[in-house]
């Protein structure tokens, strides 16, 4: 298949979903005309820390009551230095954050410079604005976006409404059906200057918590040797966090618990 070539005054530019729109490619699934259960992904967060970002998210995906995937991926790299994690209709939650991931990359390429952490925010936002007839149907999309900011030097989060509102957040969030219960637990035990090693361990509780208290919020899976995906984004770039290192942390969270006759979350660390 060949190029498309545009006129000066067509050119769609860095915009990838401009170019697919320009070539009458759809970047959205249509709807069925039958309302049909889908598979939503539940919980993520995100938690600065000093040096950059946490961002986590449990596996399970459910359809009504019933679990349809044990081990979906809800968290991934969007590029170097930022990642995405996704709660909503999952099918096109992924979809979307494939769509954004070839955004970015088709950005660099066309203009030689990687998209500001700012920019990447605002395409996203345009996404989930664009994706807004399907949530007015049900099917929703809910991202939630970190990054390492290199021209500041910080790590930063932000959040986003169905309508495609973006907001940032100053130190932590969450978003997904057990939102509310990860959130509350890392209120607890938020701290400005938390080490990388302090916020995996209270992203692991958080979402410990959240699957105690949250029925579509997957736990760590013992048998299946299943755990939450937790990665780093920071000044060297994204990074994710061994299976093996949050195996220990959720075994020594457990371990915990049960030493304190099953406590709530905050009295853990």
């Amino acid at each position: 298949m060949a190029l498309p070539l545009f006129r000066a005054a067509d050119d769609p530019g860095p915009s990838f979903s401009s170019l697919l729109d320009r070539e009458g490619v759809a970047t959205t699934m249509a709807p069925s005309a039958d309302r049909v259960e889908v598979p939503h992904g539940t919980t993520v967060l995100a938690i600065r820390f000093d040096g950059g970002v946490i961002m986590a998210g449990d596996r399970r995906a459910t359809a009504g009551n019933s679990i349809e995937h044990r081990a979906m991926e809800k968290v991934f790299p969007a590029d170097r230095h930022s990642a995405v994690a996704i709660a909503g209709s999952a099918g096109m939650a992924v979809e979307m954050v494939r769509l954004f991931q070839v955004q970015l990359e088709h950005y660099e390429k066309v203009e030689g410079v990687a998209l500001s952490l700012e920019g990447k925010a605002n395409q996203l936002a345009q996404m989930v604005r664009g994706h807004l007839p399907l949530a007015m149907q049900g099917f929703v999309v809910v991202p939630l976006f970190c990054g390492f900011d290199t021209a500041r030097g910080i790590g930063r989060i932000f959040t986003y409404d169905a309508a495609g509102g973006r907001y940032e957040e100053t130190d932590f969030q969450t978003t997904g059906s057990g939102g509310r219960d990860a959130r509350q637990t890392i209120k607890l035990g938020y701290r400005d200057d938390l080490s990388r090693d302090e916020a995996i361990e209270l992203a692991v509780l958080a979402l410990y918590e959240a699957a105690d208290s949250d029925s579509a919020t997957g736990g760590p899976d013992l048998v299946r040797g299943i755990y939450p995906i937790v990665a780093t984004v920071t000044e060297a770039g994204y990074q994710a966090v061994p299976s093996e290192e949050i195996a220990e942390r959720f075994a020594a969270a457990i371990e915990r618990r049960r030493t304190l006759g099953g406590n709530a979350g905050g009295s853990l660390q």
